[in-house]
């Protein structure tokens, strides 16, 4: 059952608005309510209830432990996705999806590594002794680019177990990657979305900063929620350890 409250927040938000009938995509017919002046109307109780879903996934997620990537690099979405990221402690990819973080991580990750390098010779001073001011303005231009690029995955070391994505026709190589490396995702997408790619969809207006905020301040604190109750798991090593010490 859809929550009528949440239905009413998210029509004072917008979210009910979705594109003109001739940009949609054919897999998005049943999430609609109907069609007025030539734009598709989106079913809020329907996206409610999808929403609802979509607290409950991510709060288990958080339960158990499992890292949550967050995506959206279109300029009206992204700071909104950078806060609801930071927020949770996720990691996050909004200034540009770079091909192949997921799919050729191992590359990707020498370049995480160059700029936590990078980031610790200039916290130690490093930096100053080993370059000349030249170098130094070389190496900054770089440190620069990839702290761009990387530094919402820069704490990243293993694949992350689901991707949360504002509009994944915008950020179509994401959602990409993420089915090749059979990540599932979840998105908030609008009308012009294929669903059948997307596990967890969320139709919603993904463009208005209302609806996004909205949506993103939902998943963000059922997330939160989930990962305030996970307990690591004792590795075996440390327990071996407290039983010879007992």
């Amino acid at each position: 059952m859809s929550d009528k409250n949440l239905v009413s927040r998210l029509f004072e938000a917008g979210s009910h608005f979705g594109f003109r009938k001739a940009r949609r995509h054919p897999t998005v017919a049943p999430f609609l309510y109907g069609t007025k002046d030539g734009s598709d109307v989106i079913d809020l109780a329907k996206t409610s209830e999808a929403l609802v879903k979509a607290k409950e996934i991510l709060k288990e997620a958080g339960s158990m432990g499992k890292t949550v990537l967050f995506v959206g690099t279109k300029d009206e979405v992204a700071k909104i996705v950078k806060k609801a990221a930071e927020k949770s402690d996720a990691m996050y990819v909004t200034n540009r999806w770079i091909g192949g973080m997921l799919t050729n991580y191992s590359e990707i990750k020498k370049r995480i590594n160059r700029l936590e390098e990078l980031t610790n010779e200039k916290t130690t001073g490093e930096l100053d002794r080993k370059y000349t001011k030249k170098e130094r303005g070389v190496i900054g231009r770089e440190a620069t680019k990839l702290e761009f690029n990387f530094f919402g995955i820069s704490k990243m070391t293993k694949m992350p177990d689901m991707l949360l994505v504002v509009d994944p026709r915008h950020d179509s190589i994401a959602v990409a990657e993420a089915t090749e490396k059979k990540i599932p995702v979840m998105a908030i997408m609008s009308t012009d979305v294929d669903a059948s790619l997307i596990k967890y969809p969320l139709v919603a207006n993904d463009a208005l900063q209302t609806s996004v905020s909205l949506i993103m301040e939902e998943l963000a604190a059922a997330y939160i929620e989930g990962k305030s109750a996970f307990v690591p798991k004792e590795s075996p090593a440390a327990g071996n350890t407290r039983r010879r010490t007992a």
